[in-house]
């Protein structure tokens, strides 16, 4: 049988009497062979590979599906004229999955509003190995944070919500604050950007304090090396032997101040039982009884401290300010930005693509997350979501962004999402805040940016981006929005949104992702202006 089959299909090849590759059931009946039984499959093949993907069995020849990335088929044109940045940052990936011993990544791109790249590496369920793909519902982490700030913006903008008024006006559950014996005013401004003192999951004060105080001398040491260098060289006339002296001198002082000043180890977030709550709470009032009642650890708006429950005070701001409970209103926005498969993390409901999320034990064996609770962090860390949505909600805010640049330009385009002056708010950095994950660019609100700048000519040009990260128990993850640098030739003849989209996921904690789409962002930055 399996002979006569062989020979058929090669006749069928030659002569065209049924097109190659229509299958062994198609080649079966275009021979004018009796009927296979449905339980007949073929002839033994090789064993599959592991990361290949279950094929269905073809029913009727005329209707079996070709994988989109198949060799068979042919790429969409967008997405074949970005091949060298596809394959290069498909190796990217795979060097940083080896690296850091994740499971799966996920990555979408887009290119002025359009996807043109979603991938997935690896396993989204180890025990069933089940693999990754771009529907693969991941956790976000804090770029829940970036989806509060829309509706935090959508508030203001409605007149609904003043941001410079003590939180108290519509929270009143939160008690008024004092800071070394004076009484001080938290609004939702200073929540957003971390600027008002509210501790994250370390409690300990002190730990925190010192912390804060050695990277501050750090940074300052940094910049007295950097012009104490710029000064020994401007003195040309000196010998190299004092610069040399000079030079191990400041080292050395330095590194006796350095040893002298450390503080005492401060534990990381993953090993703050806070992280692991498994108490379910019905809203966010409720959650405030986590923190309202801890002292803030600096007086507001002198100081940056990161801190997701900052934002569980923003959910209830949220509810007040809206009149809706907080998830019914982030599910009306998601409807809105056709985000359709982002939701809040509960372990009850069945959601379709979840993966699984695993961290490695003190043997460094693969073990499945310990069982919590994300009710007390919805707004700052709880949602889940794919690669797909995140491109959805980059472009709308990108768009939003620049739309008020191309309105003179084209009348019709429509509004976006949020306006033009919201954006330019949300995207411009705040004095004394940090980007932890880019040490270049400083926090806005509910967003990292690093502002465009170069130094030298023909040196490294910084681009201007936005972008969060975040990170969960199992899980790493980051939004990056690369805006085109606009001309006026791009302002006449084409529309918004203009520039790179990246989104990333993965189910181990720990990794980070965001110079990795960075780079990714800049290759194909470099392809896109070839595209007709």
């Amino acid at each position: 049988m399996y002979r006569l089959l062989s020979a058929v299909m090669a006749r069928a090849a030659t002569t065209g009497g049924c097109a190659w590759g229509c299958g062994w059931r198609a080649a079966h009946q275009c021979a004018g062979l009796p009927p296979l039984g449905p339980g007949w499959v073929g002839p033994p093949a090789a064993a599959p590979d592991p990361e290949a993907l279950p094929q269905a069995e073809p029913l009727q020849a005329q209707e079996q599906p070709l994988a989109p990335w198949s060799a068979q088929t042919p790429a969409p044109l967008q997405a074949r004229h970005f091949a060298r940045a596809i394959d290069s940052s498909r190796d990217l990936l795979h060097r940083i999955k080896d690296e850091v011993g994740a499971l799966d990544i996920v990555v979408g791109v887009s290119v002025d509003g359009k996807e043109v790249w979603s991938e997935g590496l690896g396993y989204a369920d180890v025990e069933n190995r089940v693999p990754c793909k771009p529907e693969t519902v991941m956790r976000i982490a804090s770029i829940s944070k970036s989806l509060t700030m829309v509706a935090i913006a959508k508030l203001w903008e409605a007149g609904k919500l003043d941001l410079d008024i003590p939180v108290q006006h519509y929270v009143p559950e939160f008690p008024e604050k004092e800071y070394e014996g004076e009484k001080v005013s938290v609004t939702t401004r200073l929540l957003i950007s971390h600027l008002r003192g509210i501790r994250h999951y370390e409690k300990d004060m002190k730990k925190v304090k010192e912390e804060k105080a050695y990277k501050a001398l750090k940074m300052m040491k940094g910049m007295m090396e950097s012009d104490q260098e710029k000064e020994l060289k401007e003195k040309g006339g000196k010998s190299n032997e004092k610069n040399d002296f000079a030079k191990a001198k400041v080292e050395q002082d330095n590194e006796t101040e350095g040893r002298n000043s450390k503080p005492c180890k401060k534990k990381n977030d993953f090993e703050q039982g806070e992280l692991y709550l498994k108490e379910k709470f019905e809203n966010s009032i409720e959650s405030l009884r986590l923190f309202k009642n801890d002292p803030l650890f600096f007086k507001p708006g002198s100081q940056f401290l990161y801190s997701t429950f900052g934002y569980t005070l923003l959910a209830a701001i949220v509810e007040r300010a809206s009149g809706y409970k907080y998830l019914d209103y982030m599910q009306k926005i998601f409807h809105d930005l056709d985000m359709l498969t982002t939701v809040q993390e509960e372990n009850e409901p069945v959601i379709y693509n979840r993966a699984r999320f695993y961290v490695y034990n003190k043997k460094k064996r693969l073990v499945n997350t310990p069982y919590m609770d994300n009710s007390y962090k919805w707004a700052g860390g709880g949602f889940l979501s794919t690669v797909g949505d995140l491109l959805k909600f980059g472009n709308a805010m990108l768009y939003g962004y620049q739309v008020g640049l191309f309105k003179n330009a084209n009348e019709n385009l429509l509004p976006g999402y949020l306006k033009p002056e919201t954006m330019l708010m949300i995207w411009t950095p705040v004095p004394n805040t940090e980007m932890s994950w880019d040490k270049e660019g400083k926090y806005a609100m509910a967003w990292g940016v690093v502002e465009k700048k170069q130094t030298n000519g023909s040196c490294r040009k910084q681009r201007h981006y936005a972008s969060h990260t975040g990170g969960a128990v199992g899980a790493s993850s980051v939004l990056l929005v690369l805006p085109e640098e606009l001309d006026a030739e791009a302002l006449n003849n084409k529309v918004p949104p203009r520039g790179i989209v990246v989104s990333i996921v993965c189910n181990m904690q720990s990794v980070g992702l965001n110079s990795t789409a960075l780079k990714i962002a800049l290759e194909f930055d470099k392809d896109r202006s070839d595209v007709p």
